[in-house]
Protein backbone atom coordinates (compact mmCIF):
# COMPACT_ATOMS: atom_id res chain seq x y z
CA UNK A 1 0.00 0.00 0.00
CA UNK A 2 1.06 3.72 -1.09
CA UNK A 3 0.56 5.63 1.97
CA UNK A 4 -0.85 9.30 1.90
CA UNK A 5 1.87 10.74 3.83
CA UNK A 6 5.03 9.53 4.34
CA UNK A 7 8.28 11.49 5.91
CA UNK A 8 11.30 11.57 3.80
CA UNK A 9 14.15 10.28 5.63
CA UNK A 10 17.74 10.16 3.86
CA UNK A 11 20.88 8.73 5.15
CA UNK A 12 21.74 12.37 5.93
CA UNK A 13 18.51 12.91 8.88
CA UNK A 14 19.54 9.26 10.15
CA UNK A 15 23.36 10.18 10.58
CA UNK A 16 21.97 13.74 12.25
CA UNK A 17 19.96 11.48 14.83
CA UNK A 18 22.09 8.82 15.28
CA UNK A 19 24.72 11.43 16.41
CA UNK A 20 22.96 13.01 18.65
CA UNK A 21 21.87 9.11 20.63
CA UNK A 22 25.78 8.67 20.53
CA UNK A 23 26.20 11.68 21.90
CA UNK A 24 23.96 10.93 24.93
CA UNK A 25 22.21 14.62 24.62
CA UNK A 26 18.98 13.95 23.27
CA UNK A 27 16.93 16.84 25.75
CA UNK A 28 16.83 20.81 24.57
CA UNK A 29 20.34 21.73 24.19
CA UNK A 30 23.32 22.44 20.94
CA UNK A 31 21.12 21.09 18.71
CA UNK A 32 17.81 23.37 19.20
CA UNK A 33 20.13 26.33 19.18
CA UNK A 34 21.52 25.14 16.09
CA UNK A 35 18.22 24.62 14.56
CA UNK A 36 17.13 27.90 15.54
CA UNK A 37 20.25 29.66 13.42
CA UNK A 38 19.12 27.67 10.46
CA UNK A 39 15.67 28.76 10.48
CA UNK A 40 16.72 32.30 10.80
CA UNK A 41 18.73 31.90 7.78
CA UNK A 42 16.12 29.91 5.62
CA UNK A 43 13.22 32.02 7.10
CA UNK A 44 14.72 35.42 7.13
CA UNK A 45 13.14 35.81 10.93
CA UNK A 46 14.86 38.02 13.61
CA UNK A 47 14.81 35.32 15.74
CA UNK A 48 13.05 31.93 16.40
CA UNK A 49 12.40 29.37 19.32
CA UNK A 50 12.24 25.99 18.81
CA UNK A 51 9.29 24.27 21.01
CA UNK A 52 7.82 20.84 21.08
CA UNK A 53 4.23 21.18 19.80
CA UNK A 54 2.68 23.81 17.75
CA UNK A 55 0.23 24.29 20.62
CA UNK A 56 2.68 25.92 22.66
CA UNK A 57 4.30 28.21 19.51
CA UNK A 58 0.80 29.73 19.09
CA UNK A 59 -0.21 30.40 22.70
CA UNK A 60 3.45 32.00 23.16
CA UNK A 61 2.50 33.89 19.88
CA UNK A 62 -1.28 35.15 21.13
CA UNK A 63 0.27 35.84 24.46
CA UNK A 64 3.72 38.32 22.91
CA UNK A 65 0.34 40.25 21.21
CA UNK A 66 -1.00 40.71 24.36
CA UNK A 67 -4.15 41.02 23.57
CA UNK A 68 -7.04 42.32 25.82
CA UNK A 69 -8.88 38.82 27.51
CA UNK A 70 -11.98 38.01 25.59
CA UNK A 71 -10.40 39.31 22.41
CA UNK A 72 -11.60 37.70 18.82
CA UNK A 73 -9.21 35.12 17.46
CA UNK A 74 -9.69 34.26 13.76
CA UNK A 75 -9.11 31.09 12.49
CA UNK A 76 -9.86 29.79 9.28
CA UNK A 77 -12.71 26.39 9.72
CA UNK A 78 -10.23 24.61 8.01
CA UNK A 79 -7.30 25.09 10.54
CA UNK A 80 -6.37 22.10 12.48
CA UNK A 81 -8.53 21.69 15.79
CA UNK A 82 -5.67 22.21 18.08
CA UNK A 83 -5.71 25.65 16.93
CA UNK A 84 -9.14 26.10 18.15
CA UNK A 85 -8.40 24.41 21.65
CA UNK A 86 -5.25 26.70 21.88
CA UNK A 87 -7.58 29.87 21.44
CA UNK A 88 -10.24 28.67 24.28
CA UNK A 89 -7.29 27.97 26.71
CA UNK A 90 -6.20 31.59 26.22
CA UNK A 91 -9.59 33.19 27.10
CA UNK A 92 -10.13 34.34 24.09
CA UNK A 93 -12.99 34.26 21.82
CA UNK A 94 -12.89 31.89 18.72
CA UNK A 95 -14.22 34.10 15.55
CA UNK A 96 -14.24 31.57 12.52
CA UNK A 97 -13.58 32.23 9.17
CA UNK A 98 -14.97 30.27 5.69
CA UNK A 99 -12.48 30.23 2.84
CA UNK A 100 -12.55 30.39 -0.52
CA UNK A 101 -12.99 27.48 -2.40
CA UNK A 102 -10.81 27.91 -5.20
CA UNK A 103 -7.56 27.96 -3.15
CA UNK A 104 -9.01 27.11 0.25
CA UNK A 105 -8.07 30.23 1.64
CA UNK A 106 -9.05 33.70 3.75
CA UNK A 107 -9.58 36.50 2.13
CA UNK A 108 -9.41 40.05 2.95
CA UNK A 109 -13.20 40.47 2.30
CA UNK A 110 -13.30 37.54 4.89
CA UNK A 111 -11.31 38.79 7.34
CA UNK A 112 -13.19 42.32 7.43
CA UNK A 113 -16.16 40.40 8.00
CA UNK A 114 -14.77 39.02 11.00
CA UNK A 115 -13.65 41.91 12.10
CA UNK A 116 -17.22 43.21 12.20
CA UNK A 117 -17.45 40.41 13.83
CA UNK A 118 -15.12 40.73 16.78
CA UNK A 119 -12.30 39.71 14.99
CA UNK A 120 -9.13 41.21 16.90
CA UNK A 121 -6.56 38.90 15.44
CA UNK A 122 -5.89 36.39 12.58
CA UNK A 123 -4.23 33.44 12.95
CA UNK A 124 -3.36 33.15 8.62
CA UNK A 125 -3.63 29.35 7.80
CA UNK A 126 -1.84 29.19 4.55
CA UNK A 127 -3.50 25.89 3.43
CA UNK A 128 -1.97 23.14 0.90
CA UNK A 129 0.99 25.48 0.44
CA UNK A 130 -0.68 28.29 -1.32
CA UNK A 131 -0.24 31.84 -0.33
CA UNK A 132 -3.15 34.68 0.60
CA UNK A 133 -3.48 37.60 -0.51
CA UNK A 134 -0.98 39.10 2.10
CA UNK A 135 -1.16 42.83 0.72
CA UNK A 136 -5.28 42.97 1.17
CA UNK A 137 -5.07 41.03 5.01
CA UNK A 138 -2.23 43.44 6.14
CA UNK A 139 -4.35 46.19 5.14
CA UNK A 140 -6.89 45.97 7.11
CA UNK A 141 -4.48 46.74 10.46
CA UNK A 142 -4.84 43.64 12.63
CA UNK A 143 -1.94 42.07 14.12
CA UNK A 144 -1.71 38.30 12.12
CA UNK A 145 0.48 35.09 13.29
CA UNK A 146 0.74 32.93 10.22
CA UNK A 147 0.58 29.55 10.01
CA UNK A 148 3.44 28.04 7.58
CA UNK A 149 3.27 24.60 8.20
CA UNK A 150 1.85 23.79 5.25
CA UNK A 151 3.40 26.90 3.17
CA UNK A 152 7.04 26.78 4.45
CA UNK A 153 9.39 27.95 1.51
CA UNK A 154 7.02 29.79 -0.46
CA UNK A 155 7.83 33.24 -1.62
CA UNK A 156 6.06 35.99 -2.79
CA UNK A 157 8.49 37.13 -5.28
CA UNK A 158 9.92 40.82 -6.10
CA UNK A 159 9.11 41.84 -9.52
CA UNK A 160 10.42 45.09 -11.08
CA UNK A 161 7.75 47.44 -12.59
CA UNK A 162 6.78 46.30 -16.03
CA UNK A 163 9.21 42.56 -15.62
CA UNK A 164 7.75 39.73 -15.10
CA UNK A 165 9.32 37.83 -12.27
CA UNK A 166 12.27 35.95 -12.48
CA UNK A 167 11.31 32.34 -12.99
CA UNK A 168 13.40 29.27 -11.19
CA UNK A 169 16.12 27.00 -12.64
CA UNK A 170 14.05 24.09 -13.95
CA UNK A 171 14.77 20.45 -11.97
CA UNK A 172 16.63 18.17 -13.46
CA UNK A 173 15.52 14.54 -12.52
CA UNK A 174 19.19 13.60 -13.32
CA UNK A 175 20.68 15.39 -10.77
CA UNK A 176 23.44 13.91 -8.12
CA UNK A 177 21.94 12.46 -4.83
CA UNK A 178 24.15 14.86 -2.56
CA UNK A 179 23.14 18.30 -5.16
CA UNK A 180 20.86 20.55 -4.02
CA UNK A 181 18.65 22.92 -6.37
CA UNK A 182 20.00 25.85 -6.24
CA UNK A 183 17.12 28.78 -5.54
CA UNK A 184 17.08 31.79 -7.49
CA UNK A 185 14.05 33.42 -7.06
CA UNK A 186 14.07 36.46 -4.61
CA UNK A 187 11.50 37.75 -2.81
CA UNK A 188 9.79 38.31 0.47
CA UNK A 189 9.33 34.78 2.32
CA UNK A 190 6.39 32.76 3.74
CA UNK A 191 6.77 33.31 7.63
CA UNK A 192 7.57 37.03 6.74
CA UNK A 193 4.50 38.59 6.77
CA UNK A 194 2.94 38.10 10.03
CA UNK A 195 4.04 39.76 13.23
CA UNK A 196 4.71 36.18 14.33
CA UNK A 197 4.97 33.19 12.36
CA UNK A 198 4.19 29.46 13.42
CA UNK A 199 5.92 26.36 11.67
CA UNK A 200 4.41 22.73 12.82
CA UNK A 201 7.23 20.00 12.18
CA UNK A 202 4.83 17.29 12.66
CA UNK A 203 5.32 14.38 10.58
CA UNK A 204 2.75 15.47 7.99
CA UNK A 205 4.25 18.86 7.40
CA UNK A 206 6.42 20.20 5.06
CA UNK A 207 9.62 20.32 7.15
CA UNK A 208 9.43 17.50 9.83
CA UNK A 209 11.15 16.47 12.93
CA UNK A 210 8.61 13.86 14.07
CA UNK A 211 7.33 16.50 16.30
CA UNK A 212 6.98 20.39 17.55
CA UNK A 213 6.84 23.49 16.16
CA UNK A 214 9.38 26.59 15.21
CA UNK A 215 7.68 29.83 16.41
CA UNK A 216 9.57 32.97 14.85
CA UNK A 217 9.48 36.60 14.91
CA UNK A 218 10.01 38.14 11.41
CA UNK A 219 10.60 41.51 12.03
CA UNK A 220 13.31 43.28 15.08
CA UNK A 221 10.93 44.93 16.89
CA UNK A 222 8.68 42.16 17.33
CA UNK A 223 11.54 39.87 18.44
CA UNK A 224 12.37 41.35 21.80
CA UNK A 225 8.76 40.54 22.89
CA UNK A 226 8.65 37.15 22.10
CA UNK A 227 12.46 36.86 23.38
CA UNK A 228 11.47 38.02 26.88
CA UNK A 229 9.04 35.39 26.57
CA UNK A 230 11.17 32.35 25.87
CA UNK A 231 13.34 33.08 28.48
CA UNK A 232 10.67 32.17 30.70
CA UNK A 233 10.06 28.78 28.49
CA UNK A 234 10.61 25.54 30.66
CA UNK A 235 12.69 22.93 29.29
CA UNK A 236 9.84 20.40 28.98
CA UNK A 237 8.11 23.33 26.61
CA UNK A 238 11.57 23.32 24.19
CA UNK A 239 12.28 20.94 21.39
CA UNK A 240 14.78 18.23 22.09
CA UNK A 241 18.08 17.80 20.14
CA UNK A 242 17.08 14.54 19.10
CA UNK A 243 14.06 16.77 17.27
CA UNK A 244 16.08 19.39 16.57
CA UNK A 245 18.82 17.21 14.81
CA UNK A 246 16.02 15.86 12.37
CA UNK A 247 14.57 19.14 11.39
CA UNK A 248 17.82 21.06 11.38
CA UNK A 249 18.78 18.59 8.09
CA UNK A 250 15.32 18.81 6.95
CA UNK A 251 15.38 22.17 6.61
CA UNK A 252 18.41 22.58 4.94
CA UNK A 253 17.52 19.56 2.28
CA UNK A 254 14.39 21.55 1.67
CA UNK A 255 14.86 22.95 -1.74
CA UNK A 256 16.07 19.74 -3.19
CA UNK A 257 12.98 18.06 -1.95
CA UNK A 258 11.00 20.26 -3.16
CA UNK A 259 12.39 20.63 -6.63
CA UNK A 260 11.49 16.50 -6.36
CA UNK A 261 7.68 17.11 -5.45
CA UNK A 262 7.44 19.67 -7.88
CA UNK A 263 8.40 17.41 -10.31
CA UNK A 264 5.65 14.95 -9.28
CA UNK A 265 3.31 17.96 -8.86
CA UNK A 266 3.70 18.10 -12.20
CA UNK A 267 3.09 14.89 -13.86
CA UNK A 268 -0.03 14.33 -11.26
CA UNK A 269 -1.84 17.31 -12.79
CA UNK A 270 -0.90 16.62 -16.19
CA UNK A 271 -3.06 13.76 -15.71
CA UNK A 272 -5.99 15.72 -14.02
CA UNK A 273 -5.74 18.43 -16.46
CA UNK A 274 -8.62 16.30 -18.64
CA UNK A 275 -10.88 14.51 -15.84
CA UNK A 276 -13.78 15.66 -13.67
CA UNK A 277 -11.61 16.50 -10.64
CA UNK A 278 -10.33 20.26 -9.89
CA UNK A 279 -6.81 20.94 -8.63
CA UNK A 280 -6.58 24.63 -6.61
CA UNK A 281 -5.49 27.67 -8.00
CA UNK A 282 -1.79 28.39 -7.32
CA UNK A 283 1.65 29.77 -9.19
CA UNK A 284 3.91 26.64 -8.70
CA UNK A 285 7.07 27.61 -10.22
CA UNK A 286 7.03 30.56 -7.94
CA UNK A 287 5.30 30.95 -4.59
CA UNK A 288 3.54 27.83 -3.99
CA UNK A 289 4.77 24.82 -1.64
CA UNK A 290 4.21 21.46 -2.55
CA UNK A 291 2.13 20.07 0.44
CA UNK A 292 0.73 16.43 -0.96
CA UNK A 293 -1.33 16.18 -3.91
CA UNK A 294 -5.31 17.81 -3.13
CA UNK A 295 -8.00 17.36 -5.43
CA UNK A 296 -11.73 18.75 -5.11
CA UNK A 297 -13.75 15.75 -5.93
CA UNK A 298 -16.73 15.61 -8.18
CA UNK A 299 -17.78 12.47 -6.85
CA UNK A 300 -17.95 10.89 -3.21
CA UNK A 301 -15.10 10.45 -1.06
CA UNK A 302 -15.84 6.74 -0.27
CA UNK A 303 -15.78 5.87 -4.11
CA UNK A 304 -12.92 7.64 -4.72
CA UNK A 305 -10.73 6.16 -1.79
CA UNK A 306 -12.28 2.67 -2.53
CA UNK A 307 -11.06 2.57 -6.12
CA UNK A 308 -7.77 4.26 -5.16
CA UNK A 309 -7.39 1.10 -2.28
CA UNK A 310 -8.43 -1.27 -5.03
CA UNK A 311 -4.85 -0.07 -6.60
CA UNK A 312 -2.89 -0.34 -3.66
CA UNK A 313 -3.00 3.30 -2.73
CA UNK A 314 -4.52 5.28 0.32
CA UNK A 315 -6.23 8.71 -0.04
CA UNK A 316 -7.34 10.59 2.85
CA UNK A 317 -9.56 13.73 3.30
CA UNK A 318 -7.13 16.19 3.36
CA UNK A 319 -9.17 18.32 6.20
CA UNK A 320 -10.00 15.39 8.28
CA UNK A 321 -8.24 16.98 11.50
CA UNK A 322 -9.65 20.51 10.50
CA UNK A 323 -12.15 22.62 12.81
CA UNK A 324 -15.09 22.53 10.60
CA UNK A 325 -14.71 18.95 10.13
CA UNK A 326 -15.07 18.38 13.87
CA UNK A 327 -17.28 21.03 14.19
CA UNK A 328 -19.76 20.97 10.90
CA UNK A 329 -23.36 20.82 12.27
CA UNK A 330 -22.22 23.82 14.61
CA UNK A 331 -20.16 25.73 11.78
CA UNK A 332 -21.44 24.43 8.42
CA UNK A 333 -24.25 27.24 7.56
CA UNK A 334 -21.78 29.85 8.32
CA UNK A 335 -18.64 28.45 6.71
CA UNK A 336 -20.61 26.23 3.40
CA UNK A 337 -17.15 26.48 1.69
CA UNK A 338 -15.20 24.82 4.40
CA UNK A 339 -17.54 22.15 5.01
CA UNK A 340 -17.82 21.59 1.13
CA UNK A 341 -13.92 21.37 0.69
CA UNK A 342 -13.80 19.11 3.99
CA UNK A 343 -16.15 16.82 2.55
CA UNK A 344 -14.67 16.52 -0.51
CA UNK A 345 -11.30 17.41 -1.00
CA UNK A 346 -8.67 14.54 -1.21
CA UNK A 347 -4.82 14.23 -0.96
CA UNK A 348 -3.39 11.75 -2.86
CA UNK A 349 0.60 10.35 -2.16
CA UNK A 350 3.31 12.74 -3.10
CA UNK A 351 6.68 12.96 -1.78
CA UNK A 352 10.03 12.62 -2.63
CA UNK A 353 10.53 8.98 -1.85
CA UNK A 354 8.03 7.54 -4.51
CA UNK A 355 9.55 5.49 -6.87
CA UNK A 356 9.35 5.81 -11.15
CA UNK A 357 6.64 3.15 -10.82
CA UNK A 358 5.09 4.43 -7.74
CA UNK A 359 4.24 7.60 -9.46
CA UNK A 360 3.05 5.99 -12.61
CA UNK A 361 0.77 3.83 -10.61
CA UNK A 362 -1.16 7.07 -9.03
CA UNK A 363 -0.96 9.13 -12.34
CA UNK A 364 -3.00 6.55 -14.09
CA UNK A 365 -5.21 6.01 -10.77
CA UNK A 366 -6.00 9.99 -11.33
CA UNK A 367 -6.44 10.29 -14.80
CA UNK A 368 -9.55 6.93 -14.32
CA UNK A 369 -10.95 8.59 -10.82
CA UNK A 370 -14.71 7.95 -10.68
Amino acid sequence: MIQTFSSTIRRKEMDAVLTCMVDEKIGPGELNARLIQTAKEFFSCAGAVALRTPAAALKYALKALSLEAGSGVMLSALAPLWQLSVVEELGYKPVILDVQSENALVTAEIVSQGIQNGGRALVLRESLGILPDFEGILALGIPVIEDISQSAGGIVPETAQGEEAAKPAPSSEGQEDGDAPKAEVKGKKAGSFGVYSICSLEEKDVITAGGGALLMAAGRRDWPVLKSLAESILDIEMLPDINAALATVQIKEFARNEAKRKEIYALYNRSVMSGKNKGFVRDVELNSTIWSFPLALNSGFKDVKAYAQKKDIEVRLAFEDSIIAAKAEELGAACKNAKALALRTASFPLYPRLGRSQIEKISKVLVTLP
